[in-house]
């Protein structure tokens, strides 16, 4: 009989009143890409958090190839042959390939083993075609290059078991197809893996077995992933069948966003040149692009971060003049960053006071110059209520939120303030099927109460779901606008690439 590369058994975590992990069983074999499924909050992460030695569990046990083992941190997991590649990359951008591979590495004598390294560097890309320049500095390196030396600084440390944290959540589709590649190539070495994600049909794909949560407990094993249906999965996963959105006919009101000849300079990343968009009340705009042509500009600009050196926008008819976050907030500009916890809660606070800190002198949270702590909490318990937003209540840390529940409170802490214009950055990235939902039906209803909404996604099918009319940025500038009864996903294609003429 095959022993185990990973058994965990009975794991117990909790947060405070939040039974995060309920006696959860997992084990992982040689060769095996076991799926972990489960709603936004289900406790995947904190399950293998504790296996990398993040967290301690409050009971059970974990063996690594038959032998007990206690890990206390990231580097006796890394000891243990276990390694993980979070949401968020732990990689030091000024330096090169080579030099993140060496940090917290033991070195040869009285320096680095450089010729050691550049052969194990060489050794990973012939076995698993995972292959990178070892001098790039890797703020050059794209995202999906980043996810690579992550994958490779795990192998190069020793790894027998890989964790990936919704590893395809940052991805286009060739990355995407590149890293179930370099997978496969690591299981046939008969290596572990454990895949986290929401993507039911690439867990399809690359998984050859399922194992889900549902509010910490193990509900099913799906032993041939290929043949699952998305239902079945999904019912395993939320406990009921997830009911495709719609989007009615809706009467399309005045225009409330208005973007005349937008033009931005000095910026991180894509400019945008001459700009001009409008989106009406009772209309959800979607904006379509490859990653990296303009979209954080344009919505920086929208956003009142970034101030642009031509151009003209409105909000409600009145014109912005600063450019500056309080300004367009107070003319009704509701905003959900992409970076959830960069620009948008912080991690380090407790919810309530994350929830707060935009409008942090006003009402409820301050009266005069004296801030209410009673109005932040029952604030946060409001909208915790509200949005079903998994957490051990308004004094829990930010940052102990999944991605999905993080979503939630961004979107009640902007809702409760009555929005006439929405900008949502990337919205269902990293959530589940239910959590996904939940989100897209909250933007119909700001749609059915004449609210202007403006969705910026790289997820096509979620633009087509939503969108009354879907524009493409290509360079800095908008490729074509097309309506939600001519889009095609070729069409888009066509748009994306810059074929401007063909597309149109």
């Amino acid at each position: 009989m095959v022993t185990p590369l990973i058994e965990m058994a009975g794991i117990t975590k909790r947060f405070g009143q939040l039974l995060a992990n309920d006696h959860v069983n997992l084990n992982v074999y040689p060769g095996e890409i076991v799926g972990l499924l489960g709603e936004n909050g289900a406790g995947k992460t904190t399950l293998m958090n504790i296996l990398f030695g993040t967290y301690a569990a409050d009971d059970g046990s974990i063996r690594v190839k038959g032998n007990p083992v206690r890990i206390r941190n990231s580097a006796e997991a890394l000891a243990a042959g276990i390694g993980m590649v979070h949401q968020h990359f732990l990689l030091a951008p000024r330096l090169t390939v080579m030099e993140n591979l060496l940090v917290g590495m033991p070195g040869k004598g009285v320096g680095l083993d450089l010729p050691g390294a550049r052969r194990r560097l060489e050794e990973i890309a012939g076995e698993f075609g995972l292959k990178l320049d070892p001098e790039r500095q890797v703020s050059s390196l794209s995202v999906g290059e980043q996810q690579r030396l992550e994958i490779i600084k795990a192998l190069f440390r020793g790894a027998k078991v890989l964790i990936l944290d919704e590893p395809t959540a940052v991805l286009a589709p060739p990355d995407v197809d590149g890293l179930f590649s370099a997978l496969r190539a690591i299981a046939a070495r008969s290596l572990g893996i454990v895949f986290i994600s929401h993507k039911l049909n690439e867990v399809r794909t690359i998984t050859s077995r399922c194992v889900i949560l549902r509010h910490g407990r193990v509900t099913g094993e799906i032993t041939d992933p290929r043949n699952a249906s998305t239902r079945t999965i999904a019912e395993l996963m939320c406990g009921q069948e997830i009911k495709p959105t719609i989007r009615p006919p809706m009467p399309k009101g005045k225009e409330l966003l208005v973007l005349e000849r937008i033009s931005t300079a000095g910026h991180v990343g894509t400019a945008i040149g001459d700009v001009s968009l409008a989106v009406r009340g009772g209309e959800i705009l979607g904006l379509a692009g490859v990653s990296g042509n303009g979209q954080k500009a344009l919505a920086d600009v929208i956003s009142g971060m970034l101030r642009p050196i031509s151009g003209k926008m409105t909000i409600a008819t009145r014109t912005v003049r600063d450019f500056t976050p309080a300004e367009v907030q107070g003319l009704g500009l509701g905003r959900v960053p992409e970076d959830r916890l960069a620009s948008g809660l912080i991690s380090s606070m407790s919810l309530a006071e994350s929830m707060a800190l935009p409008r942090i002198g006003q009402a409820p949270f301050s009266y005069g110059s004296l801030t209410s702590r009673k109005g932040m909490i029952d604030f946060a318990e409001r909208q915790i209520r509200e949005f079903d937003i998994r957490c051990s209540g308004p004094h829990a840390r930010t940052g102990t939120l999944s991605g999905g529940n993080l979503q939630k409170a961004l979107l009640a802490r902007e809702l409760a303030f009555d929005p006439k214009v929405v900008i949502v950055s990337q919205p269902t990235r990293g959530l589940d099927i239910a959590a996904t939902r939940f989100v897209h039906e909250k933007f119909l209803s700001l749609r059915a109460a004449g609210r202007a909404v403006l969705v910026i996604s790289e997820d096509l099918d979620e633009l087509m779901t939503l969108s009354d009319r879907i524009a493409v940025i290509y360079e800095g500038r908008i490729a074509g606008v097309l309506t939600a009864e001519d889009v095609t996903v070729s069409k888009l294609g066509l748009l994306m690439n810059g074929a401007f003429e063909k597309a149109a």
